[in-house]
């Protein structure tokens, strides 16, 4: 494969800071060598955390993002540099995971995208979050996301 698809990258083959914010991240795509075939790719955060808005607390959560590419994939490094820069942000989980979703189209355009936002309990309550951009394309095969429902202990 040619190197070519990597010029450009800011982030990728050296140490790179985590961002301080999400607002100040830059999610980077390449070219997708398979443009033209429809297929998913998933990237999975089991340890995606911010803060509550309003009382500065931790929240985590498991995050499922499943995505077709058009003509370019996320360059996976600086995903990661995305998802690390909410670890001192203040936000609610549902905005926490829409906001994920909406950077990925963004940045690259996917023909289609669902996130799953699975956040553990605070308050005796977890909280599941879902977005999706429209109909999967016709005839692909989309696993389920595989994170079962919220039981505690038991």
């Amino acid at each position: 494969m040619s190197e070519k698809i990597y010029t450009g990258l800011t982030q990728l083959g050296h140490a790179t800071e985590p961002p301080a914010s999400p607002e100040a991240a830059t999610l980077e795509a390449v070219p997708n060598p398979q443009a033209g075939r429809d297929y998913v790719v998933r990237f999975t955060c089991p340890e995606f955390t911010s803060l509550c808005p309003v009382t500065g607390q931790p929240d985590f959560a498991h995050l499922v993002i499943d995505y077709v590419p058009g003509d370019k994939l996320v360059e996976s490094k600086s995903l990661k540099l995305y998802l690390a820069s909410f670890r001192n942000h203040g936000a609610f989980h549902e905005d926490c995971t829409v906001a994920v979703a909406r950077k990925v189209i963004d940045a690259i355009g996917p023909k289609w995208l669902r996130i799953g936002g699975y956040w553990f309990p605070r308050g005796g309550m977890p909280i599941d979050v879902f977005f999706q951009t429209g109909e999967p394309p016709r005839g692909l095969w989309i696993p389920d996301q595989g994170v079962p429902s919220y039981r505690g202990r038991g």
